[in-house]
């Protein structure tokens, strides 16, 4: 009857430990949609922004909306990001509005082969590129989710490139626990500052994640030329 007793055991601590996880809520224990106001540094609203997440047969499908205007300037940029279970990309859309200007381009990245195929549909004839990428690379969609996994397990996210159009270096550093206000009530979270550099981008930009398991980013920080921008989770 011992080993009857012992498999009942196992049994009863597998179960424990599915419902465990199944307890877990967003990424990466299932998908999620967060709902973030944008404010002006006024604390003014100019638009929302939505992140979600949804599993997939391959891994991962991860999409960024932003919708926010201010006089004379209008945005409306989606980005869609596709990403195996360990988070390397696979395909990144960029479908980007900014005032008349409007870019639309896809990559796709090849890991195994160490090659990545950018194509510029918007403008038209914008052309194609090919670039080499390292082992699991990421874009900067796939990178954000990547963060919160690492974060999740205690660790900070090492610097890395991301690709986003161009190549750029983005380097993570923990500022200590600090209380901001969100839900309206104060609330601790674990600060991080995010350091981006390359060819279209210098600048460092704040998160604060909730410390739960998720690790939910709960405020964001955004230092842009018209100034500086937050998105606020909506509960």
């Amino acid at each position: 009857m011992k080993p009857l007793r012992g498999s009942i055991q196992l049994v009863a601590v597998s179960l424990l430990l599915a419902a465990t996880a199944a307890a877990q809520k967003g990424f990466p224990f299932t998908g999620e949609s967060l709902r973030y106001s944008i404010n002006w540094e006024s604390g003014l609203s100019v638009g929302e922004s939505t992140l979600t997440a949804h599993r997939t047969d391959k891994g991962w499908s991860f999409e960024i909306t932003l919708d926010a205007s201010v006089p004379g300037f209008a945005m409306a940029d989606k980005f869609r990001s596709s990403a195996t279970a360990d988070l390397c990309s696979l395909e990144l859309d960029r479908d980007i509005s900014h005032g008349g200007k409007k870019t639309h381009e896809k990559t796709t990245f090849d890991q195994e082969a160490g090659k990545a195929h950018r194509v510029t549909v918007l403008p038209k004839d914008g052309g194609v590129t090919d670039f080499d990428i390292s082992s699991c690379a990421r874009d900067a969609v796939a990178l954000v989710y990547f963060a919160r996994k690492e974060l999740g397990q205690g660790r900070v996210p090492p610097a890395q490139t991301a690709f986003f159009g161009s190549s750029y270096s983005v380097r993570m550093d923990y500022a200590g626990a600090q209380t901001i206000t969100s839900d309206k009530k104060p609330t601790v979270t674990d600060h991080m500052t995010i350091a981006v550099r390359g060819p279209r981008a210098n600048f460092t930009c704040e998160v604060f994640y909730a410390r739960d398991a998720a690790r939910t980013p709960l405020a964001i920080r955004v230092p842009l030329a018209l100034g500086t921008f937050s998105m606020e989770l909506v509960r």
